[in-house]
């Protein structure tokens, strides 16, 4: 039994390089040999693949050359052969199906019952005996006959009779002269590198091959073949087509493989002894520099954050720390709040009855006495600012009843358009007294569930708020629209704007940066907005001074 524990880097590094290692060795081993065989069986089926899929492109363009020349020899036009093309129409219609057709026919012919050439996509050949070559195929189509004749200079003939509808008495052949370099393009196409290709016809006698071709390079290539099985039965042509490919390039794949393998062998090896001593530190590293931080903590310090790094487990465990710092950070904002809320509200409480009431008799006082009809103008001053100054601090002890004790909103569908409209009436007439301009703008009509007077308490401080701060000539826009299930109400002005240091503080209670404010204004905002389940910010607005954006839900209030 151990007297002392072992360090988990220790235990990890021990164990890292005996389990890795021979799970690795062996598994090299054996895929190497499973990734040969599936490679070099791999190699032949894409050779196969690909000598069919030639097989099959070339099956089908002679198939529709077998088809054109069939389908033209049987046209209408193709009877001015008994007077031998005397209005050339067959040849400009000749001359037109090759140009149609670009570089695949070499030359269209069509020759009488002599031989000589009648009508043809080349003037010069007209009056010409076609040169005779040898015999090679007859293919039976659908309705007649189609000859093939052997291959000559790279290119094959293909003809088929001209008959009289009447009497069924041939009047000549149709004769397309096919370039046979679509065919060898066709094979040079499939091959890459040194592989090869070549087709040979039903007697296995060689038509067509690629350049690098060579018969006697069997004993060091790899051979497969692929038959063309034909449009129809009678157009089976039973050409096959060959590809070879060097044993070189076909094992290359392999070696290369086999190199890799004893790279990755030996890498393995290495790393497994470079990476086992980093990745254990970066285990264990992680937990220590946590270990610390917990043993060093200070609540004192809220803005200390743990450390980050390290594996899944230990980067939940510090995301764990850092909420709990974030949580006790808000904890305190919250009891800080609620204690200077607390204060408002035994502020509110004691000022309700014991300062309202005189505050009641001083205003209908001074009421009464500036009704006199021989009050001085000083006087009349006198009376005037004692009936502002009791609003005032009427206003005041109804700002503290609001921010201590606010009631629970009453839901009911409205207009916030014509909610904003009500509002920006009532305080028209003091942003004239300062020239302030209030515009409203609503896009659209917006409904939503809310309790009107706490909404209108909301816009009456923020535009409140503007019309204070701002110096005369001021301008304030208040805007009303919908953004997918939410309502907006933005409150902005051209004013010095909320420096980014100070919108964090600007909901708390008693903090203000106007002379003769409260802090409670804003405050009282917030409250409503979140009791409504709706969000408040502070932005920049577009004529660079400050903007509040209320987000209320739309119809989605929970009552």
């Amino acid at each position: 039994m151990l007297k002392r524990a072992l360090p988990i880097r220790t235990i990890f590094l021990a164990a890292f390089l005996l389990v890795g290692l021979l799970p690795i060795v062996l598994m090299s081993f054996l895929a190497f040999y499973e990734a040969k065989s599936a490679l070099t069986t791999e190699i032949q089926h894409d050779m196969q693949a690909r000598a069919k899929a030639s097989a099959e492109e070339i099956d089908r363009m002679i198939f529709e050359r077998l088809q054109n020349v069939a389908s033209w020899s049987r046209l209408d036009i193709m009877q001015e052969t008994r007077i031998d093309d005397v209005d050339k129409r067959l040849s400009h219609f000749l001359f037109d199906l090759k140009t149609s057709y670009q570089d695949v026919y070499s030359v269209l012919d069509v020759v009488n019952t002599t031989g000589v050439i009648v009508a043809s996509s080349e003037p010069n050949h007209i009056g010409q005996p076609l040169s005779i070559l040898t015999h090679w195929r007859t293919l039976p189509m659908t309705t007649q006959t189609i000859s093939l004749s052997a291959i000559h200079a790279q290119h094959l003939r293909i003809s088929a009779p001209i008959v009289d509808p009447l009497d069924e008495a041939s009047l000549g052949r149709l004769v397309a002269t096919f370039n046979w370099q679509k065919i060898v393009a066709v094979l040079g196409n499939a091959v890459t590198g040194r592989s090869a290709a070549a087709l040979f016809d039903h007697e296995q006698k060689m038509i067509a091959n690629t350049a690098n071709w060579h018969e006697d390079s069997k004993p060091h290539s790899i051979r497969v073949r692929a038959l063309a099985k034909g449009y129809q039965p009678t157009s089976v042509l039973g050409w096959q087509v060959e590809f070879a490919q060097h044993k070189s390039e076909v094992m290359a794949p392999v070696r290369q493989m086999t190199h890799i393998f004893v790279g990755l062998l030996l890498g393995s090896v290495a790393l497994a002894l470079l990476i086992g001593i980093p990745v254990a530190r970066s285990i264990t590293n992680p937990l220590s520099k946590l270990t610390q931080f917990a043993k060093q903590f200070s609540r004192a310090d809220a803005k200390q954050k743990p450390p980050v790094g390290g594996p899944a487990e230990v980067q939940d465990m510090a995301n764990a720390f850092s909420k709990m710092i974030d949580d006790l950070a808000q904890s305190n904002e919250n009891l800080t709040r609620a204690a200077k809320l607390a204060v408002a509200g035994e502020m509110a409480a004691a000022m309700s009855h014991e300062v309202r009431t005189p505050l009641g008799i001083l205003r209908s006082s001074a009421q009464i006495l500036m009704r006199e009809p021989h009050l001085s103008k000083d006087g009349q001053e006198v009376c005037g600012f004692i009936i502002s100054e009791t609003d005032r601090m009427n206003s005041l002890v109804s700002t503290l009843i609001d921010a201590g004790r606010p009631r629970k909103p009453i839901y009911q569908t409205h207009q916030l358009a014509q909610i904003a409209e009500q509002v920006c009436a009532m305080l028209r007439m003091q942003a004239d007294k300062k020239d302030i301009q209030i515009t409203l703008i609503t896009q659209q009509e917006v409904s939503t569930l809310c309790d009107e007077e706490q909404i209108k308490q909301v816009l009456l401080n923020l535009i409140l708020n503007a019309i204070q701060i701002l110096p005369a000539n001021g301008k304030i826009n208040v805007e009303v629209s919908q953004q997918g299930d939410f309502a907006l109400l933005k409150v902005a002005d051209n004013g010095a704007g909320i420096a980014p240091n100070q919108r964090a503080h600007v909901f708390e209670p008693f903090y203000t940066q106007r002379e003769g404010g409260i802090g409670l204004g804003l405050s009282v905002v917030k409250q409503i907005v979140e009791a409504h389940q709706g969000t408040i910010e502070i932005g920049t607005s577009s004529m660079q001074g400050a903007e509040f954006c209320v987000q209320l839900p739309i119809l989605g209030v929970s009552q």
